[in-house]
């Protein structure tokens, strides 16, 4: 998912935070730190593992967005025999899950912005399954986490806001590549209407955060 260079504004040029940066002043980072902490106790890195542990799962990833633009995404140079295994694997289970799904893609990649809620947001995509029209995020992750129902929720307002001629009938699919050895899992919510909910205390939030913030400078 791309954000645009400038980040997001409304019509009238003011600018919006993105749906990450609003989950992420509120994300729990508990386990993060923990996960942190359990590396330098092994005596590791935690940057260099947490760069380690993405390869696979970022390389499916990959593939699977050459796949839809219809490009060749090669072996990257460096790249060792195990890890490029593991993520052909996962390309070919995301391919499995399409076909049975018969997914056909209708848009990627939109950056769009919500002059009602004033936030901005690239969902991955909107596609076709089993005929109807579903929002589709893809995740590089060993887990799944509260926030990313959240993020996507506030996709699907985002979309539903700026093409209400195409209203998302299909649900959530959230497209789930492991890190370490990018083992590909397929998720399904046909309704989020709680995470929307939570997003818009945290939109709200938001703003009361970063006026607060100013008052204690």
């Amino acid at each position: 998912m791309a954000r645009p260079a400038g980040g997001y504004h409304l019509k009238d040029g003011s600018k919006v935070p993105g749906v990450t940066t609003v989950c992420g002043r509120f994300k729990e980072s508990g386990a993060l730190i923990y996960w942190a902490w359990d590396q330098g106790r092994q005596g590791k890195d935690f940057r260099e593992t947490s760069k380690a542990a993405a390869d696979a799962g970022t390389l499916a990833h990959s593939l699977v967005e050459a796949s839809i633009k219809h490009e060749i995404f090669a072996k990257p140079e460096g790249t060792d025999e195990a890890t490029w295994n593991n993520a052909v694997s996962a390309f070919g289970a995301y391919e499995t899950w399409a076909k049975h799904s018969n997914l056909e893609m209708f848009e990627t990649e939109m950056s769009l912005v919500s002059e009602t809620h004033k936030f901005g947001g690239t969902p991955d995509a909107i596609g076709y399954t089993d005929g109807k029209l579903s929002l589709i995020d893809f995740k590089t992750s060993n887990s799944v986490y509260a926030d990313y129902l959240i993020q996507i929720a506030a996709y699907r307002a985002l979309w539903e806001e700026n093409r209400p001629e195409y209203p998302i009938t299909g649900g959530f699919h959230l497209l789930r590549f492991a890190k370490t050895n990018g083992d590909f899992a397929h998720h399904f919510y046909p309704d989020l209407s709680e995470a929307w909910e939570l997003f818009l205390l945290y939109r709200r939030a938001y703003d009361i955060d970063k006026s607060l913030g100013k008052r204690v400078k």
